[in-house]
């Protein structure tokens, strides 16, 4: 569909950022089949384009809104043409560089935070006034173990991480007495094409040996699948806080690199 073509309107509406590639990709493909109409947004076009189109080969309803989280003008006029929402999922974020505090690049940091932050209060606010008028309602920001504890190289996007937890956090104070369910998930290690890619300014080596036999990783689809279970809980139900990791993961920086014994596995 394209952005002058509004969903159905018998289906609960759920807007994605950061919907065009891995993470929010797979929460797109994965409230669809749970019965949602989704808004996949994000700055490209092109990949917005690709999940709708799988989507709706899959037989869901879908459409493609392109919205920059960091800029305000673009997320008051993007969210302005939805005129409902019963879900949000603030996944637009992401990680830049791996250095020390001493060494931390300013540009980056600031970088990591008008998305992974200010993003997520910017879209909360536009779309608060859609989620009141939805029995539906749920916020879920997507953090990451980053946003609990700490790790030599990884500050910037750590405090990042740590402020848009905070914000959920936070939101669920405020909100308390309305029917509006604000949950963080925080996943640990996963696999996407672009995450690591991205934040080792595309070093494709480099971004490979995060992974190098670690035994299974998660991936997008893993994410997707928490989203969809706490969205579809009772509206009564709020999990304020779910943490999801590898089993080769014990921490962010205790991972397992080799095989793990499954063979007594029942």
């Amino acid at each position: 569909m394209t952005d002058a073509t509004p969903p159905t309107q018998s289906r609960p509406l759920a807007l994605i950022t950061g919907g065009g590639t891995g993470i929010g990709a797979a929460i797109a493909r994965r409230l669809s089949q749970d019965g949602f109409d989704v808004v996949v947004a994000g700055r490209r076009r092109e990949k917005l384009d690709e999940v709708v189109a799988s989507v709706e080969v899959a037989g869901g309803s879908a459409r493609a809104l392109v919205m920059d989280v960091t800029d305000a003008q673009s997320v008051a006029e993007s969210v302005a043409t939805l005129g409902r929402c019963d879900v949000v999922v603030n996944n637009a974020g992401g990680a830049l560089g791996v250095t020390r505090v001493e060494d931390g690049d300013a540009d980056e940091w600031e970088r990591m935070y008008a998305t992974n932050v200010v993003g997520t209060m910017r879209v909360t606010q536009a779309v608060l006034p859609l989620l009141r008028r939805s029995a539906r309602a749920t916020i879920v920001d997507i953090s990451s173990i980053a946003g609990e504890r700490v790790y030599e190289g990884g500050a910037g996007y750590v405090a990042a991480k740590h402020g848009t937890s905070v914000v959920s956090e936070t939101l669920r104070l405020e909100l308390n007495g309305e029917n509006i369910r604000v949950v963080d998930i925080r996943p640990g290690m996963v696999r996407t094409e672009e995450f690591s890619l991205t934040r080792l300014h595309g070093d494709q080596a480099a971004a490979d040996k995060v992974y190098d036999n670690v035994d299974r990783p998660l991936v997008a689809d893993d994410v997707a699948a928490c989203v969809g279970f706490v969205v579809g809980l009772p509206q009564h139900v709020n999990i304020d806080t779910m943490v999801v990791k590898p089993v080769a993961q014990a921490a962010p920086h205790k991972i397992h690199r080799g095989p793990i014994d499954w063979k007594d596995a029942r």
